[in-house]
């Protein structure tokens, strides 16, 4: 990556000795091994990051380790839904709703083999995503649009074209659902990432991932390794069996206003 090697910049100096072997530790504790250039990536991700929160607001976590553990060792644990076998025929990736690029980026960094698109509506986040896009080094590779998941959803371009859809949005499970599964092709997989509680949540969505051609697979629970204690994390994994009715997802704001139920 040209300027971007570490010995030309104080920040790899300070940040890569004190935090990259903690990084690569709690990788490990969700199965997750990684190389010294996937690090280098991160860190490089980290510190735009930082320069980019200042100006925009991007995230609310600003703390160096908690980005590591609650953005990247997060994004990543969306493998935890994929099998082996399966994740071996995954070409074609969506994350609706990336905002500062999660989980995208850090899977994008992780196997960079994959071609990723990044749904974003809002503007300096898509801005942003452009712009590490290229300091990455992935402009052929991984797409940013801008837009809205119902609109997207419609357009025969993106509509169940996708092998795996991601979201860590915090919208319930109903609406994500509308949200992501009409990008879905039948066989694929979407995964919503979710915090501690949702015995709730599925048992609200049935209905919808239902209609819209889905059908939950499983939940997976996990924990993020934080230096001190741990943070209880499940991904909810659904397979998508049927094609989405074509008058889904419904105009913007409407699976908000009127979720399926």
């Amino acid at each position: 990556m040209g300027g971007e090697e570490k010995g030309a910049d104080p920040f790899f100096n300070r940040i890569m000795d004190e935090l990259a072997t903690w990084f690569q530790e709690r990788a490990k504790t969700l199965g997750i091994e990684l190389v010294q250039d996937q690090i280098r990536k991160f860190f490089l991700f980290l510190k735009e990051l930082n320069e980019w929160n200042r100006k925009f607001n991007l995230t609310a976590i600003s703390d160096e380790e908690e980005i590591l553990v609650k953005h990247f060792i997060d994004s990543l644990s969306c493998l935890l839904g994929v099998p082996a076998e399966i994740y071996q025929k995954i070409r074609k990736v969506i994350d609706i709703g990336s905002g500062a690029g999660f989980p995208g980026i850090p899977l994008k960094i992780y196997s960079p083999g994959l071609v990723i698109t990044l749904l974003e509506a809002t503007g300096k986040k898509v801005e942003f995503l452009r712009h590490i896009s290229g300091k990455l080094g992935f402009e052929k590779t991984l797409q940013v649009i801008h837009g809205r998941a119902e609109e997207y959803g419609r357009n025969r371009e993106y509509r169940e074209k996708y092998d795996l859809a991601l979201s860590r949005a915090v919208s319930k499970l109903s609406i994500l659902a509308e949200y992501c599964l009409p990008f879905v092709k039948i066989g694929g997989i979407f995964i919503s990432q979710k915090g501690r509680k949702i015995d709730g949540e599925l048992k609200n969505s049935g209905k919808a991932i239902e209609v819209l051609g889905g059908r939950l697979k499983e939940t997976i629970s996990y924990k993020l390794p934080l230096r001190e204690g741990e943070l209880e994390r499940n991904l909810v994994v659904i397979d998508k069996v049927k094609g989405t009715p074509e008058n889904y997802p419904r105009r913007p704001g409407v699976p908000v206003k009127r979720p399926i139920s």
